[in-house]
Parts: structure tokens; sequence; C-alpha cells
């Protein structure tokens, strides 16, 4: 049989351990978190940790496929499988179904539904890739970098109109992406200083504050660095977009936020407390994994999971059952594994010899690592509420067969790195 098509060539089996663990850590605490006395076992595909079940297998079958299929057809069909979720994130907006505020999903029929969201990250990382690993390109470039950017930030756009701000600040993350294959720092520093800003801006009240501490840290930076005039530009024009940045700030948070995202993000600031209403959640989650203590409390044995105090418990905040019955002990090892996960997702990235595979793995785990400091942040509260799942853990089909194939061209990829040297 040709190597291409061995599905034993070449696999890296430390990446299928870990989401096979994971999948499995995933289908026992949604088990416990969704338990119902009337269908005890997983074979009932009635229940969510039943139907989780079947999400595992399919992904496992889809899985399997996409190591039989040569390594060509993702670079190939990047565009075509971009366009579709681009078609589906407008399908969507049509005759999506509401859930919880969101027009995020299309119902399937028999209680199943696809979220294309799930599906837009991973497109958006092959086509990525694809434009990357083409001729002459160099992402630092004023056009080449445009376009690697409007690849990001088109479906970004088409996932906030449902409105889906967590989906949509999860591209965001695509920027480390770029600055690997060469684009500045700056942007780098230019995020996190955006991140500071608007916790500032809605911290202090006085923007005059804000725009002089602006102004002087800038003029401290010019005076060290006055023979540089190239450096001296680049400042004064980051001073401008800084300011322009804060007053934005204001206009975005009372004109554009929902009240529900501005109650949550005012919680994680503390500038309100609201614990029995819109912060509730947070704070029935700290509960829980504070209760857990060292080694938890077993397995089904979380009178917070049991009762149902945290509501999606199952979803957003299935961490907390984790924390709750696995206790410290137990959430060590689950950020244990997607640490070593995504350390192992950029060891495979620098050993590919194909600039399309290493563009795209980087995607990768990018993606994983900005879901994972989220979700988890989510739940012992010190980022808001925005609502997106623990990779493989969290139920949701949409959500565990995307990370899948994710997870699997990546490894179908690896597994051909010695003949992949087209792109």
């Amino acid at each position: 049989m040709n190597n291409q098509r061995s599905f034993f060539f070449n696999v890296d089996w430390m990446l299928v351990f870990i989401y096979l663990a994971l999948c499995t850590i995933g289908l026992l605490n949604i088990h416990s978190a969704m338990y119902n006395e009337k269908y005890p076992t997983f074979l009932d595909f009635n229940t969510d940790y039943g139907k989780q079940l079947l999400y595992v297998i399919v992904g496992i079958t889809i899985g399997i496929v996409i190591l039989l299929l040569e390594s060509r057809f993702f670079s190939t069909l990047a565009p075509f499988f971009y366009g579709v979720t681009v078609l589906l994130l407008m399908l969507v907006l049509v005759v999506g179904r509401n859930v919880g505020g969101n027009q995020a999903w299309i119902s399937l029929g028999g209680g199943f539904r696809l979220q294309p969201s799930e599906f837009a990250k991973f497109t958006t990382c092959l086509l990525l890739a694809r434009y990357l690993s083409g001729t002459n390109i160099r992402v630092a470039e004023p056009k080449s970098f445009l376009i690697a950017a409007a690849i990001i930030v088109f479906p970004m756009f088409l996932i906030m109109l449902q409105p889906d701000a967590g989906s949509t600040l999860v591209f965001s993350c695509l920027i480390f992406v770029l600055y690997r294959e060469g684009v500045s720092p700056y942007f780098l520093i230019l995020e996190g200083l955006f991140i500071t800003l608007f916790v500032l801006t809605l911290k202090v009240n006085n923007l005059t504050y804000i725009i002089g501490a602006l102004v002087i840290l800038a003029g401290i930076i010019v005076l060290m660095f006055r023979k540089n005039r190239k450096l001296i530009r680049v400042i004064a024009m980051g001073l401008a977009i800084c300011i322009a940045f804060v007053f934005s700030v204001k206009f975005i948070y009372t004109s554009i936020l929902k009240p529900h995202q501005k109650v949550r993000i005012d919680i994680v600031l503390g500038i309100t407390k609201d614990n029995k209403g819109k912060g509730y959640n947070v704070h029935q989650s700290t509960i829980a994994i504070g209760s857990g203590k060292l080694w938890g409390r077993g397995y089904m044995q979380g009178t917070q999971t049991k009762y149902s105090f945290v509501p999606e418990q199952g979803t957003d905040f299935i961490f907390c059952t984790v924390g709750e019955e696995w206790g410290f002990a137990g959430s060590v090892v689950v950020l244990g594994l997607y640490l070593f996960l995504v350390l192992r997702i950029i060891r495979v990235a620098e050993r590919q010899r194909s600039t399309f595979s290493r563009v795209y793995a980087y995607g990768v785990a990018s993606v994983i690592f900005f879901h994972v400091v989220i979700n988890i942040g989510m739940t012992i509260g010190v980022v808001p509420s925005i609502g997106i799942p623990l990779p493989l853990i969290s139920y949701g089909g949409s959500s565990l067969i995307s990370f899948t194939i994710m997870l699997f061209v990546l490894i179908k990829l690896d597994s051909n790195r010695m003949g992949m040297i087209y792109a």
C-alpha cells in the first residue's frame, strides 16, 4: 500500500492518545453533570451523554477517514471548505435557531444542531495556511498582511452578526500565526495594549487620565530613542491609534454591547456584583471548584453538580465539574493534558518541511490554547463569561467534531511531512 494511504504510516500516536484521553474525560464529566436516573447508561441516545458518545464515535470515524486521504486534498480544497462555511454563516443568519440570544445554530432534526462558527475556525486556519504558503507571499508586506487579515476578519464579521462575541474573539488568536510567519511584534504589543486600555477605560471614569498617561509614556519613549526617526513615527502613529481606541471603547460599550454582555464585563472587572443575577453562573462555578479541594468529592458525588446549581454545566462550565469531583489534582491532570497537547502541536509545527503544514499547525495550537485559557478563566471568574466550549470535553457535536477534524488533519499532514515540500 502507498504510504500516503497507509493508516499506520508515521502517525503521531501521542496526539491520538491525548485526543482520546480528553474525549473520555469529557464523556465522564458530561455523564455526571447531566445524569438522568431514568436513563443511566451512555447507550441511551435520548440523553446528552448518550449523544456525546455518538459524537465521539462519529469523530473517531471521521479521523480515520482523514488519515486515509491524500495530504494534498486539504491544501487543494481549502478555498472550497472556507467558502462552504462562509455560506453556512450567512445561512444561519436567515434560518438559524436562536439559543441563549445567539442565532448560531442550524437545526438538523432529531434534536441535532449544526453550529457553523465551530467549523469556520478549522477552515479559516486551512485557507490562511494555503495563502501564506503561496509563492512570493511575505506576510510582513502590507498587501500580503491585509489579505491574510481579511481571511481572518471576514468570518469574524459574520459571526458577530449572530451575535456570538465568544466565537468572534477566538479568531483574534490567529495573530500569533501571523507573528510566527514574520509579522512585526509591534502588532502583538498593540493587541496587548488594546486589552489593557479596554479594561482601564471601563475602570477609570475620567478619560483625560488615560490619554495623559499615554502621551507621557509616548514622550518618554521618544526621548529615549530620539535619534531613531522611524521609531518616532511608529510611536506617533501608535499613540494616535490608542487615543482613538480609548474614545471608541465607550461607544462600543454603551451602544454595541448587549446589556447581559456589559453586566458580565462589569462583574469580572469588579465594577458591580450580581451573584444572584448575571454573575450567578460564575459564582456557583467558583463554589463548585473550591469545594473539590485536593482530591475532589468523587465521581458523581459533587453536590453543586448533582443538584444542578451551575447552569450550562455540561457545556461552557464543564470544568467546574472537574474541579468539584476530581479536585485540584484532577484539574491539574486536565490542564497538564492541554498543555502537553499545545506544546506537542508546536513541536509538530516546527518539524514540518511544508509552509502550509507549519502555518496550519500553529493555527490549530492558537485556537486550542485560546479556548482553554478563556473557558477555564471564565469558570474561575477571571475573564468575562463569553460562552466558548472546552475543547473535546464540553458537550456539543459541532465543537467536538470540528476539533477532531482540526487535529486529525494536522496528524495526517505531519505523517506525510517528508513528502510535503510542495509548499
